[in-house]
């Protein structure tokens, strides 16, 4: 399992099949942005990261400009990780409440975390062929991840990559926060709205929501 996705995560990194992630996220890399202007940018795509053995899966959609793509993580160093990380450390499924860069000890418990795109796209809106290359990669590492027992999906397009990806009916797979639904025998995949700033500003989601949806993960 491990030679399995290490060989993945580096055939990942090297990856360049979309013109416009690749172009876009090193103009990022290079332009920074004033608060980390001393920063040595990722600027490449993020792989996941965990517990290979983990029972629960989080996807999200894709790394942050100024968060993974600048940190080599995926929710790492941006506004969404400080309020993930705080519910899940809260939860008990991270050793610590914050993930800020790459050697800050952070350590995942029972949990493997992964972009559905590992590139970071324009304004954060992925085109469907950005989306169907990619999942070449996130089906193969989920294939490695085999004590997965739940997929906790962070927003509507990380849940519709899924549904997409186990090639489910849309009409039978809504989007509702908090809606479980079940893939296969062994597999159930988890909505949940996306710990955005913009999400945890007007209220769309909070702390005793996230917990919520943490604790249901938890007791798989």
């Amino acid at each position: 399992m491990y030679k399995s996705l290490n060989s993945l995560n580096e055939r990942i990194i090297k990856c360049v099949k979309c013109q416009r992630l690749v172009n876009f996220r090193e103009s990022v890399a290079l332009k920074k942005t004033k608060r980390f202007i001393k920063d040595n940018y990722w600027g490449k795509p993020v792989i996941g990261f965990g517990d290979p053995n983990a029972k629960i899966i989080i996807v999200g959609l894709a790394p942050a400009a100024h968060g993974g793509n600048r940190t080599g993580r995926v929710f790492t160093g941006d506004k969404s990780a400080d309020f993930l990380f705080k519910c899940l450390h809260q939860a008990k499924l991270s050793n610590q409440p914050y993930s800020i860069h790459l050697n800050d000890g952070l350590v995942l418990k029972n949990v493997y975390m992964t972009p559905a795109l590992k590139c970071v796209p324009p304004e954060d809106k992925p085109k469907a062929e950005e989306l169907k290359k990619c999942f070449v990669y996130l089906s193969e590492e989920i294939s490695y991840l085999e004590n997965a027992k739940i997929i906790l999906a962070l927003g509507k397009i990380a849940f519709e990559s899924c549904v997409k990806l186990f090639n489910l009916k849309p009409s039978l797979y809504k989007f509702i926060h908090g809606a479980e639904y079940s893939i296969s025998k062994k597999l159930k995949i988890l909505a949940c709205y996306h710990p955005s700033p913009r999400n945890v500003n007007t209220g769309k989601i909070n702390e005793e929501q996230m917990l919520e949806v943490l604790n249901i993960v938890s007791k798989c």
